[in-house]
């Protein structure tokens, strides 16, 4: 598996398609391993002229683990954050984004295409705004600004997002989990096929499952609050992708993205999938290809 050091880690990652073309950099969520992104959206995105790199963020897949920074409570930080104080983290968006913008310079990609789902989106948003010579566009998928403004996630959703991980070793277990989890985050118009779900998270979780890598990236969200001075400042053309069946990250989470870089000047392309909840259902993936080949066309 190849990786490069960047920011004083390493980090792993996946390429396809041909490295002349344009390259498309994706980003995943929280507690999220490249697997996550669907092999059959990347074989389309490559298919469509692009160089398609995925990366496994700090903490999760086969990339550097900071279990040296300890594990954050994950209830005490929730209570910290309700009360508006100051949440205690490891590291925080910020930092995931250097170390996007260093993995760039070491795989020498010049300028991309970043595009980011749910907590990835958040990277690439601070990508944009903060290293705007690395990047040509920004493609935000189901992710949010963090306003405290914005309606809350779905009480379900929100349960199965902090349900209590699997025992180490436990590789049935975590699968079940993370089924468990996509099934109550995922679209209702266009459920996953069962087996195709379990295949995927059998694939994410054989590659790698760390809890407390995990717990880092959600104290990490916390700690970095309303980002949106930072969102204003993106000058990169910005597709916003948000499904209409979202339960984790409402719809108007998405909207909050593409008025604020809106009202700062810069073009925006918004579009409220229907049909999509938070993941990437198959039947959308001609769809989504479509609209994020146009806007890295433009």
């Amino acid at each position: 598996m190849p990786s490069v050091s960047a920011n004083g880690l390493t980090l792993a990652y996946e390429t396809q398609g041909e490295p002349a073309n344009p390259t498309l950099l994706l980003v995943m969520g929280l507690g999220a391993n490249l697997r996550l992104w669907p092999d059959a959206l990347c074989d389309k995105l490559a298919a469509a002229g692009f160089h398609v790199v995925r990366l496994d963020n700090r903490d999760v897949g086969h990339s550097t683990k900071l279990d040296h920074l300890g594990v954050p409570n994950i209830g005490r930080e929730a209570l910290r954050f309700l009360l508006r104080r100051p949440v205690r983290a490891p590291y925080r968006i910020d930092d995931m984004a250097k170390d996007t913008a260093a993995f760039i310079d070491a795989l020498g990609l010049g300028r991309v295409h970043a595009v980011g789902a749910s907590m990835g989106g958040m990277i690439v948003q601070n990508l944009a705004a903060q290293f705007p010579e690395k990047v040509l566009t920004v493609t935000s998928i189901m992710s949010t600004t963090g306003s405290r403004s914005l309606p809350m996630a779905d009480w379900r959703a929100l349960g199965a997002l902090l349900q209590k991980p699997a025992r180490p070793g436990d590789t049935e277990g975590a699968v079940r989990r993370l089924m468990g989890l996509l099934r109550t985050i995922g679209s209702l118009t266009h459920p996953a096929d069962p087996e195709e779900l379990r295949a995927l998270c059998q694939r994410h979780v054989e590659r790698s499952s760390h809890p407390p890598g995990a717990a880092r990236q959600i104290a990490a969200i916390a700690a970095s609050d309303d980002r949106s001075a930072v969102v204003r400042a993106i000058k990169a053309p910005l597709l916003v992708l948000h499904g209409d069946e979202d339960p984790l990250l409402k719809p108007e989470c998405g909207r909050h993205t593409a008025r604020l870089v809106r009202e700062a000047g810069t073009p925006v392309t918004e579009v409220i999938v229907k049909g999509m909840g938070h993941d990437l259902p198959r039947p959308l993936h001609d769809e989504l290809v479509g609209h994020i080949a146009r806007h890295a066309g433009k």
